[in-house]
């Protein structure tokens, strides 16, 4: 999925810590270690979280790769102390023998062979996305200093759904930008994460309703980046298509169960000719799309407008009321047993989602300019084409398919074709 980026994340949810290792960040980027803080802050509130989140105070702090503060271009390594381990430490850990649908428990312990189904549950908690938001919150700071913006809002819950309807029509330029900025922060000061008074009481009336059913409840969010520059991904290759790099990162995030971007599942209900983001040019030459339904990603790649994913999650798998299951060790039917989890995670994970975005849009722009040091990194960024006619290099000739004999190509046949356009370099100009 990484091209330049690498990240590996260690720790059990009940154990002493969690650790991140990020492999490839460039030199000389100042770690705002505040901003860390209050990004994990945000992954442990929201309306619907559970008690733990009360106890818990991520903060991570960096033992390798970053000795003042800044990296060093050596693999930078995150860890964040559980408060709760003397806790655990000084206790025998009860057996666990009936497996949670929706969990781990069961398909790991046949996977791995457990004797116990904790083994699963302690890594597959959603407790490991701290470490993934302590290494996309530096992931973050390395956009931001590019010049590209991530957040992030609930737009649903249950069945209560955010107005505006499906596709959303804001369409490229400062203006939207501007919209998405105005979104986040109204989002953030909210304890349901929504952008709109009207759309929180509706979510928070479907995490009461499911409260009293002593149940959990699932929702939607929307990750939107803003800034980017087009051409990150690619359209030859499978494995490096952007919207594939995103949307893998994205699922696995615990309790995700779908992706779509843009107006995405809207488009399949509707004629191409209402799909597809009309191009139109800007009095100076600029190019942009009048409306943004593809989400900022075409074949592969950006767009360089507003990239737009909305992400589905499922209600978490631990609830106060029992669901059936079966006793591993007795074989007798029983009711799985509740652990302190949430009601509905889906506020809590608009950070998850943001540092997951971040990391992977980090490392397609990485992967796009290079540079060994972050002063070269911004400046190659700051080079990079936009959609505009002068960064184009279309010859606006015609040409064939063939191969090339002494060092002759079909294109180059003497009847003009293969001759760049005058103030134009074409492809064999270097």
């Amino acid at each position: 999925m990484f091209a330049r980026l690498k990240l590996t994340t260690a720790g059990e949810s009940h154990g002493p810590k969690l650790c991140a290792i990020v492999e490839g960040l460039p030199a000389g980027l100042r770690i705002d270690f505040a901003a860390l803080d209050t990004l994990l802050a945000r992954r442990q509130r929201g309306f619907g979280a559970g008690g733990r989140m009360k106890l818990e105070r991520d903060s991570p702090i960096a033992f390798a790769g970053a000795p003042d503060g800044r990296t060093t271009g050596a693999p930078l390594a995150l860890e964040i102390g559980n408060v709760e381990w003397p806790r655990w430490r000084e206790r025998d850990i009860e057996a666990m023998t009936r497996p949670r649908p929706g969990h781990a428990d069961l398909s790991a312990a046949l996977k791995y062979g457990y004797d116990d189904l904790r083994f699963g549950l302690e890594r597959a908690s959603a407790r490991e996305t701290a470490a993934r938001v302590a290494a996309g919150g530096v992931a973050l700071q390395l956009l931001e200093a590019c010049g590209v913006a991530i957040g992030a809002r609930v737009v649903a819950v249950g069945a209560a759904a955010a107005g505006g309807g499906e596709a959303d029509e804001l369409g490229d330029g400062p203006a939207a930008e501007a919209a998405w900025r105005q979104r986040w922060t109204a989002a953030q000061a909210d304890d349901m994460g929504a952008s709109d008074a009207a759309d929180a009481a509706a979510f928070r009336a479907e995490v009461q309703r499911a409260i009293a059913a002593r149940d959990s409840v699932g929702g939607v969010l929307e990750v939107v980046a803003i800034g980017l520059p087009p051409g990150l991904g690619t359209c030859h290759v499978w494995h490096g298509r952007l919207d594939g790099r995103l949307a893998q990162a994205l699922m696995a995030i615990p309790s995700v169960k779908a992706i779509e971007f843009g107006a995405g599942f809207a488009q399949t209900r509707r004629l191409g000719t209402e799909v597809h983001d009309a191009i139109e040019r800007i009095d100076d030459g600029a190019l942009r799309r009048r409306t943004n339904r593809c989400g900022g990603l075409e074949a592969g790649m950006s767009t360089g407008a507003p990239l737009v994913v909305r992400v589905g999650l499922k209600p978490i798998a631990t609830t106060l009321r029992g669901i059936d299951s079966v006793d591993l060790v007795t074989g007798e039917p029983a009711t799985t047993a509740w652990e302190r989890s949430d009601i509905c995670a889906v506020p809590r994970a608009l950070p998850i989602a943001e540092a997951v975005m971040a990391l992977v849009l980090a490392d397609a722009l990485l992967e796009r300019v290079g540079g060994d040091r972050m002063a070269e990194v911004q400046a190659r960024v700051a080079d990079l084409p936009r959609a505009h006619l002068d960064a184009l290099a279309l010859r606006g000739v015609p040409w064939r398919f063939g191969p090339r004999v002494d060092g002759v190509g079909a294109s180059d046949s003497g009847d003009g074709a293969g001759k760049p356009a005058a103030g134009r370099a074409g492809p064999a100009d270097g």
